[in-house]
């Protein structure tokens, strides 16, 4: 059993219940003695079942029940009786991760307010304890990666990887993380096209999905799409959502990336083949509206807008607002990873998708927020010129080819990858640079999307209930 004293808002930082999961025991939420019994009482008696119970420090537990358990105080104080708790109630999974890596080899008492301030300053967040920290934890993430067993194993390693990419980020350490990447690609290559068979009635699993579940879960709700906004931003964005109860997953965006096909996707319920513009956006607005209908809503329920400052009528019960900032500060980073970082943190202290979405919240709307797409760091190979292309796009990651006769040739010079026609039109040949290439002049260092990587493919999906917990 399980005594924590901050159950809630512990597991929430460190998700550590799902450690017992793990290891084989079934999760038990304890609630009051009869619901307990009735359901587990027998279960608790018989030999070789694992149960992991949690209860809240303060609630009864029957003597009979707690002389068959082992129980366990979950506190702060607990896990670390050499610090000053008060430092710590506020730290994050990430800080909480390196203190761990580094109290191992703690052996002295820093009890004392100051003496804990010095032990995080010069031993926890120290650049040689950073970086130790993330070298253990991308091999081990390289290791999850070689064992996917389901669809949803990405998601988790894509948070997982966007923690690590921001750490090296704010750490200044050298991080290459892009063998997963590579591995994503593979697995898309081969398993992609068959994800549309997969339902989860938690999360929507393709962006093609979306309107569905929300249509099914909120009977009002505006869809907020952050345009361009990976993994990696999101953890960056989530810091000014604290005063904010959300539930966090994420989605596969279509391949290829780009803001048209997915984006599209995403608000219209279809699949790329079955847009009406698949290369273009000036359907856009007319495909959600088409698909607000479909779900039950009629034109005075459905709105659509774009930025911040969005406003719907009291009539309207299914809106999409389109914010572009981070997809802006992609397609004009020189930077790389480190200016995202920085823009990104500007962006998240200024609190204007936090402002915006508590106001839609007030007003008795359900809140989603997600992406189209992601980003990812890449070089130029070149820019492509003069070679007939088919489709060009913003994103410098694809090429869409109709009888053309070089395709073979483009593969070979440029190190392409011929993706399979997953859901996209068949009358054309799909072709896709590989992880960490881009068609920018020649060694540029830039921040794209429209390709097959984690970064670009397996974005945030947030879910904002107005309940009257969040005001």
């Amino acid at each position: 059993m399980l005594l924590d004293r901050g159950l809630k808002h512990l597991n929430g930082r460190t998700n550590y219940i799902s450690a017992f999961s793990a290891h084989g025991f079934e999760i038990v939420r304890y609630t009051d003695d009869l619901a307990f019994r009735i359901e587990y009482e027998e279960k608790l008696k018989t030999p070789g079942e694992k149960l992991a119970i949690i209860a809240n420090s303060g609630q009864y537990i029957p003597y009979d029940v707690r002389r068959r358990l082992t129980a366990y105080k979950v506190a702060l104080e607990n896990l670390f009786p050499k610090l000053h708790p008060e430092l710590l109630k506020d730290k994050g999974k990430a800080d909480l991760d390196l203190l761990c890596a580094a109290y191992r080899t703690n052996f002295d008492d820093f009890r004392q307010k100051r003496d804990t301030e010095m032990y995080l300053r010069m031993k926890v967040y120290s650049r040689a304890n950073v970086k130790a920290y993330l070298k253990r934890s991308f091999d081990a993430l390289v290791d999850k990666a070689g064992n996917i067993k389901k669809y949803s194993d990405w998601f988790a390693l894509a948070e997982e990887k966007a923690q690590l990419d921001v750490m090296a980020v704010q750490y200044d350490v050298d991080l290459d993380t892009q063998a997963i990447n590579r591995m994503f690609q593979e697995y898309a290559l081969a398993h992609f096209g068959k994800l549309s068979q997969n339902i989860d009635k938690s999360s929507p699993v393709l962006v093609s999905k979306a309107m569905d579940y929300m249509g099914v879960h909120s009977e009002k709700f505006i869809i907020v799409v952050m345009d361009g906004m990976s993994e990696f931003d999101w953890k960056i964005i989530s810091t000014a959502f604290k005063e904010v109860a959300y539930e966090k997953s994420s989605v596969f965006a279509m391949i290829p990336s780009t803001t048209s096909v997915s984006r599209q996707c995403l608000l219209s319920g279809k699949y790329p083949s079955q847009l009406l513009e698949p290369w273009k956006q000036s359907k856009e607005k007319t495909e959600f509206v088409d698909c607000a209908r479909n779900l039950g809503y009629t034109d005075s329920q459905i709105g659509y807008e774009r930025g911040y400052d969005a406003q719907f009528g009291p009539f309207v019960r299914c809106g999409a607002v389109i914010i572009n900032d981070v997809d802006d500060m992609v397609h004009a980073q020189t930077q790389g990873r480190l200016g995202m970082f920085n823009d990104i943190t500007v962006l998240a202290n200024q609190k204007k998708l936090l402002e915006m979405t508590k106001h839609f919240m007030a007003a008795g709307y359900d809140v989603y927020i997600t992406a189209d797409h992601g980003n990812t760091p890449c070089t130029g190979l070149g820019k492509l010129m003069g070679t007939g292309v088919e489709v060009e796009t913003k994103s410098r990651r694809m090429l869409a080819l109709k009888d053309f006769a070089d395709k073979a040739g483009l593969i070979e010079k440029h190190g392409l990858v011929e993706y399979p026609k997953y859901y996209l039109p068949k009358e054309y040949d799909y072709l896709i640079c590989d992880v960490g290439d881009s068609f920018d002049a020649k060694g540029d260092e830039v921040m794209t999307h429209g390709g097959i990587t984690l970064d670009e493919v397996v974005v945030p999906f947030i879910k904002i209930k107005a309940v009257q917990k969040n005001g």
